[in-house]
């Protein structure tokens, strides 16, 4: 079985990437100093992230940079980067702040673990990636080629490590025409669901995992979900059904594909570096670092996840994880077991400042 679809640039080898560099952008002198003034202005201390509303911050003459990154993007190659966000003189909760505050004006925060929460501290905290309830962002291990829970993967950077902690990303686009020429038996199975564990991290009405396709298409489009680590944690969860050889052969020959240096392009964040995935497109990843001794200078991003305004309509088959599939919606993130009245109500306002629905039936 193959899908009809739709031409697009989000399906690019590592080489077509590099060469074009329409991802790219940067914000000019005049545009950092927008930036610290909508902070200075906005910046309240008393007030939580949830408290703050997207005309809080006014962007100025860095709005119009970021609109045209959110839009590469989302109906581009389906990464950009944005260099030169202020990193001079900000403190870990400023620069954290102004992530917030960007993502104010393109989209609503999804939450991303557990305890509910909107934007993570991604730095190396001890943690182990590999158990039934590890994540990645909270080590300093090498993790997977994945996609997040959400549409859009937004990384904001403070410090870069020592030594690696480089980013790579893969068009899933160009990596399942691949593997459709390379593979297409095996490439057949990957439209099947499998189940992927929630690492111990469901909300009280959630399932430990969920069956959900490697790839499936809508409207011509086509959309990739994958993180092995969760598929094989989710393997040693009681009642989830097993996965075949040939199931297995078919995860292996598509993982070790999408590492193929023809097809992942490598590239380092730099302190004011703002990254911008579209997960329904783009793998990523992360090589291991080395932190430094200073706490100071240790290895730290901020990472927020949207749901973008201008959202596309997703497969029916994406529901199970993102409750919603309806286009500009609010859907996705890890819901946890926090997600309470206050975080209920901020997303209710921001959906309704960017024209949002709530559900499909919002």
């Amino acid at each position: 079985m193959a899908f009809q679809l739709n031409d697009t640039p989000a399906a690019w080898t590592a080489a077509e990437f590099e060469a074009d560099r329409r991802w790219v952008f940067t914000l000019d002198d005049r545009a950092r100093c927008d930036l610290v003034a909508a902070l200075t202005k906005a910046l309240d201390r008393d007030k939580s992230h949830f408290d703050y509303s997207r005309d809080d911050f006014d962007l100025g003459s860095a709005y119009p940079v970021l609109k045209e990154a959110f839009n590469e993007m989302q109906r581009g190659c389906g990464v950009a980067l944005v260099r030169g966000l202020p990193r001079e003189g900000l403190d870990e909760k400023d620069f954290e702040l102004l992530t917030w505050g960007i993502g104010l004006h393109f989209g609503v925060g999804r939450p991303q673990g557990k305890a509910s929460h909107y934007i993570s501290a991604v730095r190396d905290a001890g943690n182990t990636y590999r158990t039934g309830t590890g994540r990645g962002y909270n080590t300093n291990a090498e993790l997977d080629f994945h996609t997040d829970s959400t549409d859009v993967v937004v990384l904001s950077c403070y410090n870069r490590a020592a030594e690696g902690g480089m980013s790579i990303t893969t068009s899933s686009v160009a990596a399942y025409h691949a593997m459709r020429r390379e593979n297409p038996d095996l490439a057949d199975l990957l439209h099947e669901p499998i189940h992927f564990s929630r690492q111990g991290e469901q909300a009280p009405d959630e399932a430990p995992s969920y069956p959900h396709p490697i790839f499936d298409a809508v409207d011509g489009r086509l959309c990739s979900k994958w993180n092995r680590n969760r598929v094989t944690s989710a393997q040693k969860i009681e009642g989830v059904p097993q996965l075949s050889k040939k199931q297995w052969d078919a995860l292996e020959a598509f993982d070790a594909l999408v590492r193929r240096p023809d097809l992942a392009h490598s590239m380092w964040l730099q302190p004011g570096d703002l990254q911008i995935i579209n997960s329904h497109v783009t793998l990523h990843s992360r090589t291991d670092f080395r932190d430094y001794d200073d706490p100071a200078q240790k290895r730290l991003l901020f990472r927020l996840w949207l749901a973008p305004a201008d959202g596309d309509r997703l497969p029916e088959s994406w529901r199970v994880l993102f409750n919603s599939v309806g286009a500009r919606t609010v859907r996705g993130g890890i819901i946890g077991q926090q997600h309470d009245a206050a975080r209920k109500a901020f997303e209710a306002r921001q959906a309704a400042a960017l024209g949002m629905r709530l559900s499909d039936d919002g």
